[in-house]
């Protein structure tokens, strides 16, 4: 599989990586055998690169990852992992010793002495344009804690901001075919200042698999159910933020674009793989079969301008208006 720079942490990885909140929780039960093997099917296909948070299932998803890790010495596999949710969403709760006291789980449920790759999990705005977060940060790369630092953004002024602090080696943030803007200027600017963009959500919690239709249903534990509305977490997280029945019928458009013999997943996690400026994708799967498909994307063609163009389209026509300014 193609390998691509990222950023500034100098490590090269998959241009289709896994992201692995579904291993934790909020996405359905998946059990600790199927974890084993998603992870195991996705490295046998390439993927180099692992994304994950410290409050996945409560940190069910890094000792899934560390488990694996364990098993397989010799993978050469880069591991992100994220913190700052364990506690009230507050500027004042980042500090160093709490960011101490996070990269120690993380190592430990990880098994591991140094974290490749820890990101702020979108936090509060402020956070990003304080200089002292940034100085906690570069503490932990001193004391050998973690290698590199990034974030982990809901909107591009967020990332804007981060892309000023000279140790962020990456940037986070949610691209697919329903989310436009960071083409805009992110993509460019980071480019500009070598950070690395790690893009998720990217076929918009499932929306982009054309699987679903106005009768799915979802389990009560799964965000694409109970956080609908936002009530959770940011609601840009759950499809996007589109509303369904109109994403439903974009995706009707969006698989005329679709090439022969490709599937819409996987035409539109290789749309965003194509995008300038853009490091690794990361899909998440809940069976070895979407995981071994997200990986076949890296490789799929007919992702041509023609293409592009239409993507643009069908944003314009349902999101622009009320996706671009939020976020």
């Amino acid at each position: 599989m193609e390998q691509r720079l990222l950023g500034k942490t100098g490590r090269n990885v998959s241009v289709i990586g896994l992201g692995t909140w579904q291993l934790g929780a909020d996405w359905g039960t998946v059990d600790a055998a199927e974890a084993q093997a998603i992870l195991a099917a996705s490295a046998e296909a390439g993927v180099t690169f692992f994304d994950t948070a410290d409050v996945y299932g409560d940190g069910r998803s890094e000792q899934a990852i560390g488990a694996f890790l364990a098993a397989n010495p010799d993978l050469d596999i880069t591991v992100a992992t994220k913190m700052g949710r364990r506690v009230e969403q507050r500027p004042e709760n980042y500090t160093l010793e709490n960011f101490r006291a996070w990269t120690d789980r993380s190592r430990r449920n990880l098994g591991v002495d140094q974290l490749d790759l820890v990101q702020l999990h979108c936090p509060p705005t402020a956070v990003y344009s304080n200089a002292e977060v940034y100085d906690a940060l570069d503490t932990l790369v001193a004391e050998g804690a973690i290698r590199h630092y990034g974030v982990s953004v809901e909107r591009v002024d967020e990332a804007m901001e981060a892309l000023r602090h000279e140790g962020t080696a990456t940037v986070q943030i949610i691209l697919n075919a329903f989310r436009l803007k960071p083409l805009d200027e992110l993509l460019p600017a980071a480019q500009a200042a070598g950070v690395g963009i790690i893009t998720r959500v990217p076929l918009a919690s499932g929306l982009l698999s054309g699987k679903y239709t106005p009768e799915t249903t979802f389990a009560p534990d799964d965000h694409r159910n109970y956080n609908r509305s936002g009530s959770a977490f940011d609601v840009g997280e759950t499809f996007s933020g589109v509303d369904f029945e109109e994403g439903l019928k974009a995706v009707a458009e969006f698989e005329q674009l679709v090439p022969d013999g490709v599937s819409t997943a996987q035409a539109a996690l290789a749309w965003v793989a194509a995008q300038d400026g853009v490091s690794t994708v990361i899909p998440g799967a809940r069976s070895v079969e979407q995981a071994r498909a997200n990986a076949e994307a890296a490789s799929v063609g007919g992702i041509d301008a023609t293409f592009d163009v239409g993507v643009h389209e069908i944003y314009d026509r349902y999101f622009r208006a009320a996706i671009h300014p939020r976020w």
